[in-house]
C-alpha cells in the first residue's frame, strides 16, 4: 500500500467517524450541518466535533479543576499538531465517570480520528479552528477555577464566560464562512460585526435550558447580581419552588438572550444570498433557539431541559419556512419577529451586543 493510499484510507475512515457520532452527540447539529455545502460541511463538523471534546473535559465532574487545566491545554496543543494524541486519550479516558455520555467516551476514544481530518485541512481553515480552541481551552481555564454553585458574579461576567465557549465559535464561523465564499468574504465587515453575538445568543439559549441540569452537577452560569436585584440568592433556590422572582430574574435573561439572537440574525443576513445552504446552517439554528426561549417562558418552573425541549414537528417547520425564503432579508426578518412574538426585550443600540466579550 503506498503512502498516498494509507492517507486516503485514514481519511475515509475518519469521515465516515464524523458522519457517524455527529447526531450522538447534537441532535440540532446533526441537523444544520449537512446543510452547509462541501468541503466548508465537513470542516464545521470537524470544529464542533473538536469543542465537544474540550466541552466533555470541562463538563466532567471526576476531573478537578487542576486537571482540566492541564487536560484542556494538552488538548489545545493537539489540535496545533504537537504532542501525542495516544497519551491524551490513555489519561482522559479512564478518567470520565458515569456523568459523560457514552457518545462522548466514544468521541474521545476516536480523538485520533477528528484531528486526521483536522490535520488535513488547508492553511487558513486550520488557523481558524486552531484559533477558536486555543482562546476556549485558556477560557475554560479562567472558569474553572470560580466554578460553582452560586453562579457568576454578573451578567458581564456570564458575557465572557460565553465569549470563551461559544463567541469564539461565531469567529471561527466567520473565518470559515469567508474562506469557503467569495462573495460572502466581501462582507466580512458585517460578519465580523456580529460574529460573537451568533455564538454567544445560541450557548445563552443552552445555558437556560440546561440551568438545572448544571445546577444538579455543582455548578451555575447564573449572574448573581441581578438576580440578587430580583431578591434571589441563586444557590438558595429549590427548583421545585422557584417562586416569582426567580421567573422575573430568568425572563430578564430570555430578554438579554433574545437580542443576542437578534444580532445573530444579521450574522446570518450578511451572508451573501447565493450561499443559500450557510444562512440555512444559520436560520435553523436561530429559528430553533427562539423556540426554546418560548418554550421557557411558557413553563414557569420547569426544572429539567426536557420540560423546554421543542417538538420534531415546531422543528420541521422551522426548517420548511426558513428555507422557503432563504435569500431574502425580508422574509427572514419576517420570520424571526414572529417566532420571537411575545418573549420579554431590552432595549440595546444596534452598534452594540448586550454581553460584554
Amino acid at each position: 500500500m503506498t503512502i498516498e493510499q494509507s492517507t486516503t484510507d485514514a481519511l475515509l475512515i475518519a469521515a465516515a467517524f464524523q458522519a457517524h457520532i455527529l447526531p450522538g452527540v447534537s441532535r440540532t447539529f446533526a441537523l444544520t450541518i449537512p446543510q452547509l455545502p462541501q468541503p466548508l460541511g465537513g470542516v464545521v463538523a470537524n470544529a464542533y466535533l473538536l469543542c465537544r471534546i474540550a466541552d466533555t473535559i470541562e463538563d466532567e465532574p471526576a476531573l478537578n479543576p487542576q486537571d482540566k487545566v492541564r487536560l484542556t491545554e494538552q488538548f489545545a496543543d493537539l489540535v496545533g499538531g504537537r504532542g501525542s494524541v495516544a497519551a491524551f486519550v490513555d489519561e482522559l479516558l479512564p478518567k470520565l465517570s458515569t456523568a459523560t455520555l457514552a457518545t462522548e467516551m466514544e468521541l474521545v476514544k476516536n480523538t485520533q480520528a477528528v484531528l486526521t481530518m483536522t490535520y488535513s485541512f488547508e492553511p487558513g481553515p486550520r488557523a481558524a479552528i486552531e484559533r477558536c480552541l486555543r482562546i476556549m481551552c485558556r477560557g475554560m481555564h479562567r472558569f474553572q477555577q470560580q466554578a460553582g454553585p452560586d453562579g457568576l458574579r454578573d451578567l458581564n461576567e456570564l458575557g465572557r464566560y460565553c465569549y470563551y465557549v461559544a463567541g469564539v465559535v461565531g469567529e471561527m464561523l466567520s473565518d470559515l464562512f469567508c474562506a469557503f465564499s467569495a462573495d460572502t468574504a466581501k462582507r466580512r465587515g458585517d460578519l465580523s460585526r456580529y460574529a460573537v453575538a451568533f455564538g454567544q445568543g445560541l450557548q445563552m439559549t443552552n445555558i437556560l435550558k440546561d440551568i438545572w441540569e448544571d445546577r444538579a452537577r455543582g455548578v451555575s452560569w447564573m449572574p448573581r447580581h441581578e438576580f440578587a436585584q430580583h431578591g434571589v440568592v441563586m444557590i438558595e433556590v429549590d427548583p421545585a419552588k422557584q417562586g416569582e422572582a426567580v421567573q422575573r430574574a430568568l425572563h430578564e435573561l430570555v430578554a438579554v438572550t433574545h437580542a443576542q439572537l437578534a444580532y445573530a440574525l444579521e450574522f446570518t443576513l450578511a451572508i451573501a444570498p447565493g450561499d443559500t445552504g450557510i444562512r440555512k446552517f444559520c436560520a435553523w439554528n436561530i429559528g430553533m433557539a427562539l423556540l426554546t426561549l418560548r418554550k421557557i417562558v411558557a413553563t414557569p418552573g420547569y426544572t429539567s431541559a426536557a420540560e423546554v425541549k421543542i417538538s420534531r414537528t415546531s422543528v420541521m417547520w422551522t426548517m420548511a419556512l426558513t428555507s422557503v425564503g432563504i435569500r431574502s432579508n425580508t422574509w427572514l426578518r419576517f420570520l424571526f419577529r414572529r417566532t420571537a412574538a411575545g418573549l420579554p426585550q431590552i432595549v440595546t443600540t444596534p452598534a452594540q451586543a448586550p454581553l460584554e466579550a
